[in-house]
């Protein structure tokens, strides 16, 4: 039996499923939906109501299908692990995916500085129009000193590459600042300074997914300043390989959505 939702109703899903007592990190039993057990690819699920929430209002459908997941791993590594407050100097790596995109609607919101880094001059002027103050083309050999004329360092950095190119954010980074890191599209970080971490202090967090009360925090933010998720494009699910194909060209600004109605 289920209390609180009647047929009909336009909910949400958490997506971060048994995480258990620690709040630190996952516990052993952890699973993210789809993974290892089926997702929402499918025209119904079922999940434990406690991981059923009201949609937020002033959001679609398809914008709600957009936020659980990104925005839930944007929250804990801007707020929890990053430490963003109001006027931080925060850094966003490679933006255009959808949890680099929430972490700068999420620090807009905060009224923190945001700067970002992508691989598009595009990507980048779309950023600036969502509220970030500037950003640089990572593929540049001196885009960290680029950065230097921008800001003049960062008390968080959202990092969701890591790479060659982790270490520049170490010189980068301000004395005392949180470097929170969710991926590992550059592959492999080398030649960090043990000493540009150590002297300056540096914070170094991994970060994945987040807790039941991070994404009620999460969905109360999105709620009370009316934050909408950038979309990129919806597919119809018999054209979900194209969908695929451009998530894995990187091509998007934002999440893909599949259309589950449209088979």
């Amino acid at each position: 039996d289920v209390s609180g939702f009647n047929i009909g109703d336009e909910v949400i899903l958490n997506p971060s499923l048994y995480w258990g007592p620690n709040e630190k990190v996952q516990g052993p039993d952890y699973q993210i939906l789809g993974f290892p057990t089926q997702g929402t690819f499918a025209e119904y699920i079922s999940i434990g109501s406690e991981y059923v929430y009201a949609k937020p209002k002033h959001l679609s459908l398809e914008e709600a299908a957009a936020l659980p997941l990104a925005g839930l791993t944007a929250y804990r590594a801007l707020f929890t692990r990053g430490g963003c407050v109001r006027d931080s100097k925060v850094l966003i790596t490679g933006i255009g995916g959808g949890a680099a995109l929430f972490v700068l609607h999420f620090a807009v919101a905060s009224v923190a500085q945001v700067y970002v880094t992508s691989s598009s001059q595009e990507k980048i002027g779309k950023a600036i129009d969502l509220g970030a103050n500037g950003g640089v083309i990572y593929c540049n050999t001196d885009w960290d000193q680029e950065l230097r004329t921008l800001c003049d360092g960062f008390d968080v950095i959202v990092d969701s590459a890591a790479g060659k190119g982790f270490s520049k954010l170490l010189d980068l980074a301000q004395p005392g600042a949180s470097i929170a890191m969710f991926g590992r599209t550059a592959g492999n970080m080398t030649d960090l300074s043990p000493s540009s971490i150590f002297w300056k202090q540096l914070s170094i967090h991994g970060t994945t997914m987040g807790t039941t009360e991070e994404f009620e925090a999460m969905l109360s933010l999105v709620s009370s300043k009316k934050i909408f998720p950038a979309i990129d494009s919806v597919y119809p699910a018999h054209d979900i390989g194209m969908a695929f194909e451009k998530m894995e060209k990187a091509e998007q600004f934002g999440k893909i959505v599949i259309n589950m109605e449209e088979l």
